[in-house]
């Protein structure tokens, strides 16, 4: 006999919470377990939708990738929509990001990964090395170098730059370590960069889904 799938009945002790509670828990983890957490129980995917879950999500200068003719009644729809439609940031030219160490775990060493693809069609990137970096504000930030569309068929001269090497994941997605920091209290702010600094050029193809933070085994 067929079976109807549903939310459980199992009570829960997120359900005593506020959904402002609920809803500003959400917010601290990814759009990625947002979509996950709204299958757990009927308070959490009303919650999940809440426009202050995908406010922290979205840039601080999302309003001003938003036409005229463009209305959003969710923040999760305009998410969306940039994902589906990605917009280039200071004319493609350069990725800048801040974020509270308060999220990750105090007393802990982390690598940073920037996660990307490369579409049909990508052009200007080839073999060109792109500068990246990240740190604590205030501090001297590491810089290195990463080749988002690295040809394999000739060798190339990186001269004294540390390239740092890619690899395909499991989901499809490629990632490349960009540089790792020592969390103390968490108290500090994190400054990373992505930055072209070597090409003028215009360029094409190139979808970066985000910034991974990973604690460095051993």
């Amino acid at each position: 006999m067929g079976q109807k799938l549903g939310f459980s009945s199992v009570s829960s002790p997120f359900d005593d919470l506020p959904d402002d509670c609920i809803a500003n828990i959400i917010s601290l983890t990814s759009p990625r377990d947002a979509c996950v957490a709204a299958s757990v129980s009927k308070t959490f995917k009303s919650t999940s939708e809440f426009n202050s879950v995908w406010e922290k999500f979205l840039p601080p200068e999302y309003s001003s990738f938003i036409l005229g003719s463009q209305v959003f009644t969710l923040k999760k729809e305009l998410y969306l929509a940039l994902c589906n439609d990605p917009v280039l940031i200071e004319d493609g030219q350069k990725i800048r990001g801040w974020m509270k160490t308060r999220i990750l775990s105090p007393r802990t060493h982390y690598s940073a990964y920037v996660v990307y693809k490369t579409r049909s069609g990508c052009h200007g990137f080839r073999d060109l090395p792109i500068q990246v970096g990240i740190g604590l504000v205030g501090q001297k930030a590491t810089k290195r170098f990463i080749c988002f569309d690295e040809s394999a068929d000739r060798i190339k001269r990186w001269g004294r730059r540390e390239l740092m090497k890619s690899k395909e994941r499991q989901d499809g997605w490629i990632e490349a370590e960009i540089g790792d920091f020592f969390n103390e209290l968490g108290s500090e702010e994190i400054e990373l960069s992505i930055i072209d600094i070597t090409s003028p050029y215009w360029k094409r193809g190139l979808i970066i889904q985000g910034i991974e933070f990973r604690p460095v085994k051993g």
